[in-house]
């Protein structure tokens, strides 16, 4: 049995301003999010996190075994009209947000698709939820606005104008996000996550010396 709703997003339209983007409410089925909360990455720290770096339980293995799968690329590859068999898919998990995220940018070039999922159950801030923006100097000349809730999907293709971010959020901001990305920029971020891993090890062990 599949951990997303399949259908609905078969179903969902592709909007077109001011790039080729979906949103998928309850991607993840209502009945299953509890029980991935519950199984979710143990981390205590703001930062974007690669899911081999994490511990976590069943629920949320079954999530990232799933978007893994060629099935999945070739849903999306379908949904957005490209061929993405050339791009590996990059993903990484993030737990807290901080004062400095959220601002207007576009993905770099080397990133074909982007999508995030969200896992809050709930979000009433007015801070925090992601914005699609028409202009990268005004974050309220919005086309779409997406609360990080309820097994929310958003997915985008990068464009020149893929412009976007949210009104900075300090606090519990759960996500997972998906990029499929030219090769090229996959050697790149492996290295680059090896030695940032590396850091994070000694990191979190200097503060368990500390305890």
């Amino acid at each position: 049995m599949s951990v997303f709703d399949l259908e609905a997003f078969d179903r969902a339209p592709v909007s077109h301003d001011p790039c080729d983007f979906i949103v998928v409410p309850h991607f993840i089925k209502p009945e299953l999010l509890g029980a991935i909360n519950k199984d979710y990455p143990e981390i205590d720290e703001p930062g974007n996190f690669p899911p081999g770096e994490l511990t976590y339980g069943p629920s949320f293995t079954d999530v990232v075994a799933e978007l893994n799968a060629p099935a999945f690329t070739e849903r999306f590859a379908e949904k957005f009209g490209i061929d993405l068999s050339e791009f590996p898919l990059q993903m990484t998990v993030r737990k807290y947000s901080e004062a400095s995220d959220g601002n207007v940018h576009n993905d770099s070039k080397g990133k074909i698709i982007t999508a995030l999922i969200y896992f809050n159950e709930q979000w009433e801030p007015k801070e925090g939820r992601l914005r699609l923006v028409r202009s990268p100097n005004d974050i309220d000349d919005s086309a779409a606005e997406v609360a990080p809730e309820g097994g929310t999907l958003l997915a985008f293709r990068r464009s020149e104008q893929s412009f976007h971010g949210f009104k900075a959020f300090v606090g519990e901001r759960r996500s997972l996000q998906m990029y499929w990305v030219k090769p090229k920029r996959a050697v790149s971020w492996s290295k680059g996550e090896k030695r940032v891993g590396i850091k994070r090890a000694i990191k979190r062990l200097t503060k368990v010396r500390q305890r």
